[in-house]
């Protein structure tokens, strides 16, 4: 076989949840009639690749190898799917026929689906591979498409393209390569042919070199403007974001669930909000996401691997997920599956999953959320693969009080039976209403509330206070005295200022506080052990249920600034127990 060497070695990564398997994407040129075999565990659209690699190496300008052509991808048992795979197969050719030198592969990755004419589309799923391969200090070459991705990388190693001629050309390759003599056994027919074309590409050669050239001068401004038009619109997006944020000063009346929604916002609290139709349990739930403090870095990277995993498009903004699905989703859907993608769970990572309409949720799905609410991660494992997703999210629930929806209605609308009431709130198992922390009844709006102009500005702490634990009439009553509605700006500073308490004090906000840290951080004096253990006993709460309530307790105190925790502050989180009442 002479001096030639007829095997190239180009590295990418295959998307794997959050995880990016190195792939080793092997090419051998053999002899023997035109073949072009692609081995290594290949989906359908990896096979396809056959076919745009072909394409895209002959309109590029460039000479596709006559010869037998094995491709391998390495290891071969990980299933390979995506796009991403042609520009490797592309320039292991390439490199295989001497048209790049094989020691410019070195500590280098690829990634890219080439065009019918060489041109580099976005890939999907790339930033998992693009994290892993920062991690190794690898260089990696990648579309200039995705460089939203890329701008949430620091410190990285990327090289953004557009053309297959520029990922040649930063190889030190040529834009239009004349063919070059390698002499291998095939011999004076290769040699032949590649002689007779010299003369015709001589001249193509040359105005191809100045394409290239002009090409890596513009390509760094190309790239700049790509990643600020990228940025750009996301600002935009952003922006308009900002501006259709949900205020929580929209909501009429509701004082009592909007105290709620508070401490499950400072101490990242479930809740489950049960009422009729049009009371505003989903306009209360919308509106959690703006009482939230913002992303950090970390956080940003951490939401953005997952909506790209899941083949979304990142966002750069740091405002928390919320996601609401559909009832009629399924476990797969909720919990991820299929080809190791993320679920809604995962999805709402860090922020906010709203499950609406609770009861008509699949049981099985509802089943599927236990472990994910006292862990934080949701395990997907299939016949040979397993995979791991964080899904730290805040659960908010909303559901009727019955199938009609009127149950308790002064004017008589009900006419659900007692069974069929038990039969409807028995969708929802034990275990999983133990799991949330608050769980809160929300009465049909009145008419004072519903008619009278609401102006923003601030309760005062006194009334805000009584509204949370005289209940829904005198929380009613307080804010029409008043006349006034907080703005999510105002709840917003308590929450932050809750929460910094908390992380100060403990490292974690109140939600996530194991039993034995409860013990150390949640003590309380005599009165209120006694009033929780009265309400221990009449309500006959679980050993979990009280410790929620011990953490809601702690929410309520951090909420007032408070070192210790109250009578009030027990006496507020047993109230907010609603389906732990034997009238429930």
């Amino acid at each position: 076989m002479g001096t030639r060497k007829e095997v190239s070695i180009v590295f990418s990564r295959a998307p794997a949840g959050l995880e990016a398997p190195l792939v080793r994407v092997e090419v051998h040129l053999g002899n023997g009639l035109p073949a072009f075999a692609l081995v290594g565990l290949p989906e359908a659209v990896v096979r396809e690749s056959k076919e745009r690699v072909r394409a895209a190496l002959v309109t590029a300008g460039y000479d596709f190898p006559q010869r037998r052509i094995t491709v391998n991808l390495s290891p071969a048992d990980l299933p390979k799917e995506g796009g991403r795979f042609d520009l490797p197969i592309a320039v292991g050719i390439l490199a295989a026929d001497c048209k790049i030198d094989p020691r410019a592969l070195h500590h280098r990755e690829f990634y890219g689906e080439l065009s019918l004419g060489g041109a580099l589309r976005e890939t999907p799923k790339l930033l998992p591979a693009l994290i892993a391969g920062a991690k190794l200090g690898s260089e990696m070459i990648l579309p200039a498409a995705n460089a939203l991705e890329a701008s949430l990388l620091n410190g990285a190693k990327l090289r953004m393209m557009n053309h297959l001629h520029e990922v040649v050309a930063a190889l030190g390759g040529e834009a239009m390569p004349a063919a070059r003599t390698c002499t291998t056994h095939t011999g004076a027919r290769t040699q032949a042919r590649a002689q007779a074309r010299a003369q015709t590409q001589e001249r193509a050669q040359t105005q191809a070199r100045a394409q290239t050239q002009a090409r890596a001068t513009t390509n760094s401004a190309a790239i700049s403007r790509a990643l600020e038009e990228a940025q750009d619109n996301d600002r935009n997006d952003l922006h308009v974001q900002h501006r259709s944020i949900p205020d929580l000063c929209e909501v009429r009346g509701q004082y009592a669930a909007k105290r709620a929604l508070e401490i499950a916002a400072a101490g990242e609290h479930g809740l489950l909000m049960i009422g009729p139709p049009g009371a505003g349990k989903t306009l209360l739930a919308q509106r959690l996401p703006g009482l939230l403090p913002p992303l950090s870095e970390p956080e940003i990277l951490e939401v953005a691997s997952l909506e790209s995993a899941a083949g979304r498009r990142p966002s750069l903004g740091a405002r928390r997920p919320f996601r609401s699905p559909q009832h009629t989703a399924s476990v797969a859907a909720l919990v991820g599956g299929g080809s190791l993608r993320p679920g809604e769970l995962s999805l709402s990572h860090l922020g906010v999953l709203f499950l609406d309409e609770l009861p008509e949720f699949p049981r099985n799905a509802l089943e599927a959320l236990r472990e994910p609410l006292e862990t934080g991660v949701v395990v997907v494992a299939r016949l040979k693969r397993t995979c791991e997703f964080p899904a730290r999210f805040q659960l908010v629930a909303a559901m009727n009080p019955c199938p009609c929806g009127y149950a308790g209605d002064s004017r008589g609308r009900c006419h659900c039976t007692a069974e069929q009431i038990v039969r409807y709130r028995n969708r929802i198992s034990g275990p999983l209403i133990d799991r949330i922390d608050i769980h809160i009844e929300i009465a049909p709006l009145p008419v004072e509330d519903l008619m009278c102009e609401a102006r923003e500005g601030a309760i005062p702490a006194g009334i805000a206070r009584a509204a949370g634990t005289a209940g829904a009439g005198g929380a009613a009553a307080a804010g029409r005295e008043t006349q006034r509605t907080e703005n999510s700006a105002a709840v917003a500073q308590r929450v932050a200022a809750a929460r910094s308490l908390q992380l100060q004090r403990q490292g974690k906000l109140n939600a996530r506080l194991s039993p034995a840290e409860l013990t150390r951080f949640c003590r309380l004096a005599k009165e209120p052990r006694a009033l929780l253990a009265t309400a221990i006993a009449r309500l006959g709460l679980s050993a979990r249920a009280y410790h929620r309530v011990l953490k809601v307790a702690r929410t309520c105190a951090d909420l007032s600034q408070a070192p210790d925790i109250r009578m009030v502050d027990v006496a507020e989180a047993v109230k907010l127990r609603a389906l732990d009442r034997p009238t429930c």
